[in-house]
């Protein structure tokens, strides 16, 4: 799958989606303190997966109406950057495909899929 991390996902996150064979595009490696919006840009530039931490991403789909191949949204704090990346990689393995076109959020024991995103 082509996914692009944005700069507040854990490192062993990126490193676990590339070791699966996804393609990960990392904006901590590619362009560092860049604005959401420009993030964005970039995943829909790119038909990729954005996968982050940062609830904002929620403003830019719902309040601004922005378009997104997928975002999927982890509200993982305060496990371990192993059992993150452990989450976040069955979550993509498990649901790749319901994951395009729609906001999904990652909690502790729950996911919840938001379809349709166009």
């Amino acid at each position: 799958m082509k996914i692009l991390a944005d700069e507040g996902v854990d490192k062993a996150i990126v490193d676990r989606l590339r070791l699966d064979g996804n393609q990960v595009m990392y904006v901590a490696e590619m362009a560092p303190s860049i604005s959401d919006d420009a993030v964005l840009d970039i995943a829909n530039k790119e038909s990729a997966l954005l996968i982050t931490s940062d609830k904002d991403f929620g403003e830019l789909i719902f309040l601004q109406r922005r378009t997104a191949q997928g975002v999927l949204l982890l509200r993982l704090a305060g496990l371990s950057n192993l059992r993150k990346a452990e989450i976040v990689s069955l979550t993509v393995k498990e649901h790749a495909n319901e994951l395009i076109q729609s906001f999904t959020v990652v909690s502790p024991g729950m996911i919840r899929i938001r379809s349709k995103l166009q």
